[in-house]
């Protein structure tokens, strides 16, 4: 008999997709959109329509310890008993000789539901061990729009339909957030003008009415050129400036300081271009900026988020920007992970830099899970030389074989999105829906709540902050977070809005959008936006990366095989070089080298290149070799998008 059952995708993506599943009896026959949720419509993406068949490649199924060298599949199937016994006995150890600081844990947002990511670090709060600060992906562009407007949270993407202008700043919605691209559409048919404003000619920037591709990292000139026109043309809000910001006149003196010469020549951008796009912006109201995370993944993007986000309030709108509305909601996420109930402080160290921190730092334990470090994070080379150390004891619990799990230990067999109860809170949308259990875990697999309690009751830890029944702590960590509904309506499988935090409310020192920013000046920061500048040397290309289609970060090589190893290059740059289309050729730094095959296109400007990011190069060595784990001063995050490459041609 055919049986339905709901899901909600817990993925890093901004759709967060609701689902329908048909089974016959165990096993999944289709996966579809829920068609009666509105944002997702009728349609999912590449990704997780596939997901009837990654449940079961490359799986964990069983607990494995090693007995051989790293890296490398050597391992030996284990019971549970054994890899928790041989686990917990490593902690005890540590504990007792180092003290918890010496023991460290690694996650981040492979499955973003509360119960998967947040519920099993009370384990870890509770012994005090060191964490990563989260900073690999969007807490720059966060910090950098808190400095002026309080917290970042903007606009809903239900409301691009009001909107006469929406402009994708860095960010490749049609590609990154299929459903958001849709509203967008759907907003052009009843008359919207969509502008994108990217350096490469994504599949957004190709479908839009208005492209502007200024040179990378020139993002927060180009901004200033665009706040210059207008303030000179009469387009700004006086009445709102006056009402709801604070320190304007500083931003506007900085802002007239700027020579349309200077930002033409910094961007790349004419000054017609930068007319056009600032006409749309004066003309064409009311207007919503969504500023991608990729903008601040360089040594720059603080600073141009921050500028960016400025914009909007130019022109007299509250929180006229999309970043992520994750700081939006009410939902008590430190009581899911225990820190309201604990108050410990614990050691916090940077997810960017991790390499040099294991390399310095003299950890004994390390547990992962939710996440794929060995490919996602910067400077691979010295973060994989670091995990061989002798005396560096690795735990990995995950769904599939990865990059990571060839460098463990004892590894442990989690269960996917599909094999167990969750809740899943999106980053742009509002609506919430309970994700259930769809099918028995696969072979050994278990979930990391089990995991987190087996282990605790092998330490003797008893606890009422590990043993709280999860549903009763969700109930609790969603107290005034929903907006039409309680929380028992989640478990009859109701569809719920989250109630979001009031767009005119300001959690900035002066309670105003501060243009010129105390807290920044507080921090040692401008307290204006700043262009960096960074000096290209001859010889050397930038380095663009950004993600495809057909993967979620690491995840789904399963179902379309390795990430394609190639690299965009102009072709006024492959004709000087000597290049033809499919050549084979290095990208170097003094890092490292990665073999990738070149695709000749104008989608880069020259001097540019850009690959998928985390590919891993035709020579074996991952992309990230060649990205430093320098971080930005502004919430110290990544600078992908800053890399510099020298091309080394086969002979």
């Amino acid at each position: 008999m055919i049986i339905t059952k709901y899901s909600v995708c817990p993925r890093d993506c901004y759709d967060t997709c609701f689902m329908k599943i048909l089974l016959d009896e165990n096993k999944i026959i289709s996966i579809q959109a829920d068609e009666n949720f509105s944002f997702t419509g009728k349609f999912l993406c590449p990704r997780v329509v596939r997901d009837i068949d990654r449940i079961y490649l490359n799986r964990i199924l069983f607990p494995y310890i090693r007995n051989g060298s790293k890296p490398g599949k050597n391992f030996s199937r284990v019971t549970w008993n054994h890899a928790l016994t041989v686990i917990t006995k490593k902690i005890k150890e540590v504990l007792k000789k180092y003290g918890p600081e010496k023991i460290l844990h690694i996650e981040y947002a492979g499955n973003m539901g509360l119960l998967t990511w947040y519920f099993p670090l009370r384990l870890w709060n509770l012994l005090g061990a060191t964490k990563t600060d989260y900073s690999i992906c969007s807490k720059s562009g966060h910090e950098a729009i808190s400095l002026h407007y309080g917290l970042s949270y903007g606009l809903l993407p239900s409301e691009l339909n009001q909107m006469k202008l929406i402009v994708f700043w860095g960010f490749n919605a049609a590609v990154s957030s299929p459903h958001i691209w849709r509203q967008a559409l759907k907003a052009r048919k009843n008359g919207a003008v969509i502008a994108t404003i990217d350096p490469r000619k994504s599949s957004t920037a190709r479908n839009s009415d208005i492209w502007i591709n200024p040179r990378p990292g020139s993002d927060v000139a180009l901004t200033y050129g665009i706040a210059k026109y207008l303030i000179e043309h009469n387009y700004i809000d006086t009445n709102f400036i006056e009402e709801w910001t604070y320190g304007y006149r500083e931003f506007e003196k900085e802002t007239l300081r700027w020579n349309i010469k200077n930002i033409e020549d910094i961007t790349g951008i004419s000054r017609n271009k930068i007319k056009e796009i600032a006409e749309a912006y004066g003309r064409l109201k009311p207007s919503a900026t969504l500023i991608g995370f990729g903008v601040q993944k360089s040594l720059n993007g603080a600073e141009a988020v921050r500028i960016i986000s400025l914009l909007p309030a130019l022109l007299g709108y509250h929180r006229g920007f999309y970043y992520s509305n994750s700081k939006g909601w009410y939902v008590d996420i430190s009581y899911i992970t225990g820190e309201k109930i604990i108050k410990k402080t614990c050691r916090t160290i940077s997810q960017v830099a991790l390499a040099k921190h294991l390399e310095k730092d003299d950890f004994k334990f390390i547990y992962i899970y939710n996440m794929n470090p060995l490919i996602t994070l910067p400077d691979q080379a010295r973060l994989r030389k670091a995990l061989l150390k002798d005396d560096v004891f690795l735990v990995v619990h995950e769904t599939h074989w990865t990059e990571t799990t060839l460098f463990a230990d004892v590894v442990l067999p989690a269960t996917t999105f599909l094999e167990k109860k969750d809740l899943v809170i999106p980053y742009s949308h509002n609506f919430i829906r309970l994700s259930n259990r769809v099918i028995d875990p696969i072979g050994e697999s278990k979930s990391e709540i089990w995991v987190m309690r087996e282990i605790a009751k092998r330490l003797g830890i008893e606890s009422d902050i590990i043993y709280e029944n999860e549903m009763g702590a969700l109930k609790k960590a969603l107290i005034n977070a929903i907006d039409n509904g309680e929380f028992e309506d989640l478990l009859k499988q109701k569809v719920l809005k989250l109630r979001m935090k009031p767009r005119n409310k300001y959690q900035t020192p002066t309670g105003k959008i501060e243009f010129y920013s105390i807290t920044a000046l507080k921090k040692g920061i401008n307290p204006l936006p700043q262009q960096v500048f960074k000096k290209i040397k001859k010889g050397y290309y930038i380095l663009l990366n950004s993600a495809t289609i057909r993967y979620t970060h690491s995840q789904f090589r399963e179902i379309y095989g390795p990430i394609p190893p190639i690299v965009e290059m102009n072709p006024i740059d492959a004709q000087r070089e000597g290049i033809k289309n499919g050549d084979k050729i290095y990208l170097c730094n003094e890092n490292d080298e990665v073999l990738v095959k070149v695709i000749i296109k104008d989608s880069v400007l020259p001097g540019v290149l850009w690959s998928p990011r985390q590919l891993v190069g035709l020579n074996n060595v991952p992309q990230n070799v060649l990205i430093s784990s320098d971080t930005q001063k502004i919430g110290g995050g990544p600078i992908f998008n800053s890399t510099l490459v020298r091309i080394r041609k086969i002979s």
